[in-house]
Order: C-alpha cells, then sequence, then structure tokens
C-alpha cells in the first residue's frame, strides 16, 4: 500500500514537473553568423541584435551600430540594451537600429598602426611580448569597408546610416577610422582612446588628416574617465577634443566623467553619447 502511494505521487511529480517545464521559453536577443574575411584570412564571429519589429520583407530599412569589442564576452549584451532602450518609442531619442558586434578581434594586432619603433610601448607601462602582433589596422579598415558592410547592406534591411563605438586600443582605432576614413561612419562614439600607441604620432597628424579627409558633417562623442587614474591618457584626449572640435563639419561632443575609471567608463559613455549627441526625446520633440 505504502508503494502504491509512493509511485502514484512519482507520478504527479513528473506530471507537474513536466508542465512548469513546458511554460519555460528561452530568452534571445540576437544572433551570431560566422563570416570568412578574405582581408584577414580568418572567420570572425558577427553578433547582431535586430529591432523588435524588423522583418525582412517589409520595407523599413534601419541604421547600423558597430560595436568593435562586439563578442559575447565583451560589449554586446549590454550596449545593445542601451541602443534598445534609446529607441523605445516613448523614449525615440535613436531610430530603431540594428546593433552589430564584431567578436574574436585580436586587439593589438587589429587595432593598432605600424610604427617603427616600438621602444615606447614599455615606457608606457607595457611589455613589449604582449604586443608581438601588431600594426594591422589597415587591413582591418578594409575587412570592415569591403567585407563586413557590404555583407550586412546585402544581408539585411539597412539605410546607409552607421555609428561605430570604440574603447581603448578599439578608441585608438575608431579615432584612425575618423581621421583617415570619415565617410565610412555618420556617429563616432570614440571613449577613452589609446592615443599614446605610436607615440602620439596619430594626434600630432589629426588635423593634418581631417583637413585632408573630412568631405562630410558627422557626429563626434569623446568620452574620458577621472584623469588621475591616467593624466597622459586624459591630457591626450583633451588635445584631440581641441582640434575635433575646430573643425565645422563636425558635431562635437567631449564628455569627463570623474567618477569612472578605464575599466567602468564604456557603458556609462555610450549612453552619455546617445543622450548628448541625440539631446532630444519622443516628449521634448
Amino acid at each position: 500500500m505504502v508503494a502504491n502511494r509512493i509511485l502514484v505521487f512519482f507520478f504527479i511529480f513528473i506530471y507537474y514537473s513536466t508542465c512548469f517545464a513546458q511554460k519555460a521559453t528561452l530568452l534571445s536577443i540576437g544572433k551570431s553568423e560566422i563570416l570568412h574575411s578574405k582581408v584577414l584570412s580568418e572567420d570572425r564571429t558577427i553578433n547582431i541584435y535586430l529591432p523588435d519589429n524588423y522583418n525582412p520583407n517589409d520595407s523599413v530599412r534601419y541604421p547600423i551600430v558597430y560595436v568593435l569589442d562586439g563578442g559575447i564576452d565583451e560589449d554586446f549584451f549590454h550596449i545593445s540594451g542601451i541602443v534598445r532602450f534609446v529607441t523605445q518609442p516613448w523614449i525615440d531619442r535613436f531610430p530603431q537600429s540594428i546593433v552589430v558586434g564584431i567578436g574574436g578581434n585580436k586587439r593589438r594586432r587589429d587595432f593598432t598602426f605600424p610604427v617603427e619603433n616600438t621602444d615606447f610601448i614599455e615606457r608606457e607601462g607595457f611589455q613589449k611580448a604582449s604586443f608581438s602582433s601588431y600594426g594591422g589596422s589597415e587591413k582591418y579598415i578594409a575587412f570592415l569597408k569591403n567585407e563586413l558592410i557590404p555583407y550586412l547592406t546585402r544581408n539585411y534591411r539597412t539605410n546607409g546610416k552607421q555609428t561605430l563605438i570604440g574603447e581603448s586600443l578599439a578608441g585608438l582605432f575608431s579615432t584612425e577610422i575618423l581621421l583617415k576614413h570619415p565617410e565610412l561612419f555618420d556617429d563616432y562614439i570614440i571613449i577613452s582612446p589609446s592615443l599614446w600607441w605610436g607615440e602620439e604620432v596619430l594626434l600630432k597628424n589629426s588635423k593634418k588628416l581631417l583637413q585632408h579627409n573630412l568631405k562630410k558633417n558627422v557626429r563626434v562623442y569623446l568620452g574620458v574617465p577621472n584623469k588621475e587614474e591616467d593624466i597622459s591618457m586624459y591630457n591626450e584626449a583633451l588635445a584631440l577634443s581641441d582640434v575635433l572640435r575646430s573643425e565645422e563639419k563636425i558635431d562635437f561632443v567631449f564628455d569627463y566623467m570623474p567618477e569612472e575609471l578605464h575599466s567602468t567608463v564604456i557603458h556609462q559613455a555610450v549612453y552619455n553619447a546617445f543622450k548628448k549627441l541625440y539631446p532630444k526625446t519622443y516628449y521634448s520633440k
């Protein structure tokens, strides 16, 4: 009799466990695709967030927000969340957008330009051995321009408006694109850029490069954390801000965040960037 009761209880437990399990659903904010790059001679993981109402068969087209440190263990998730927040219809600060996070970057190789001498690396507090591979930014720019952007244009409903987000070495790389190939993006969100690379040669040539290459209007946000953590990085960013502010074709914002550190700044900076570059919301328009 006791055995029968135990058996009945077991089947009831299994039944209700199955019922509760059937109610569970997976949460998903995007998808990952593998794109083979002939330029880089390797595969890249492309993480993609699509707006809620995205329909590949309708006529609506969307801007793209590119996250350079866009792996799922990097900045893809939280920046997609910021984009989703600022594009909600009751906020409407920024149009609904596709977010593309690029994973698998070899940051020190992909985000730095070639230099003749690397002695400066140790003066900046790094081991030369930690930069065993460097100077690949030209190839990486070609990957973005000739492979990734055309791939997304072919396969998704894009409208040609593009935002680039980069922090630290990715901020250096974003700055290089702004100065050398400004036509590639409309908005540049540059955070705590490593302008020390190459003994500040990019910074030193910034005005000349802009005068030669900048042919269209762009928006640029430059955000930096507490200057006490790294006064040289702050001063370099401040010097770059003077150059960017002087250009008529640049709608520029400099944002100093004394409560943030290099390790914490990116989330607050990206939120601030949308707020400062696009100050009007649904209720203030």
